[in-house]
């Protein structure tokens, strides 16, 4: 990780909204030859008898379920928007240009769980997805019995026991504040994802530089 001061994120709530808001993980592992192993899932953090935990859902039998098995020892990485930052934007532009993002690591230990545990994960998640709507067709407890039934011969529920949060939130905070400000400014003319990196620089502007 990309491991700087001024590029982390201290506030617990900013990290807990940012991990809501972009739950879509890369979960990593090593198997028991140490070969690394990878998937995508959705995983939603939580408190649990004073103790923060992930939890999500994967296809039992796969490589990264049988590594997990055999390595409870688990890195998920969540990713935000980010954005490449032209060093032509700077006051100083003879120098090399970035990319502006935000992540979190999260590093914890993996235990499999049981069917309960599973209708679990699988109502929060659809529930998450479905804006909250218990209506929707789509809802875990809308969903056929046998339908039900299928899919969860084939998956399996887990929760992460959270051991260690790190943070790379770089938002060209070592940048003087006429370049912060025209960096702003051009990500704004960048589509979404500079947009989304432009605010996130605006509400750090006042901390950063406090003679605004």
């Amino acid at each position: 990780m990309y491991d700087l001061p001024y590029y982390k994120e201290q506030n617990e709530q900013v990290i807990k909204e940012f991990l809501d808001q972009y739950p879509f993980a890369f979960l990593t592992g090593c198997d028991s030859e140490n070969k690394p192993v990878a998937t995508q899932v959705p995983l939603f953090i939580e408190e649990k008898d004073d103790r923060k935990i992930l939890r999500g859902h994967i296809m039992k039998n796969t490589d990264h379920h049988k590594a997990f098995l055999n390595n409870e020892n688990v890195l998920a990485v969540f990713t935000g928007r980010h954005s490449y930052v032209s060093a032509s934007w700077y006051s100083n532009p003879h120098i090399a240009s970035t990319w502006n993002y935000m992540s979190v690591h999260v590093n914890g230990i993996i235990r499999f769980l049981d069917d309960s545990a599973l209708e679990d994960v699988l109502r929060i998640t659809t529930l998450h997805f479905e804006n909250y709507n218990k209506q929707s067709p789509t809802f875990y407890d809308n969903l056929s019995l046998e339908f039900k039934q299928k899919v969860m011969n084939a998956i399996v529920a887990f929760e992460i026991e959270v051991k260690k949060i790190d943070t790379v939130f770089k938002l060209s905070q070592d940048r003087d504040s006429k370049s912060y400000h025209n960096i702003i400014k051009k990500l704004k003319e960048k589509g979404e994802d500079g947009r989304v990196i432009a605010a996130e620089m605006e509400k750090r502007s006042k901390e950063l530089f406090s003679e605004e």
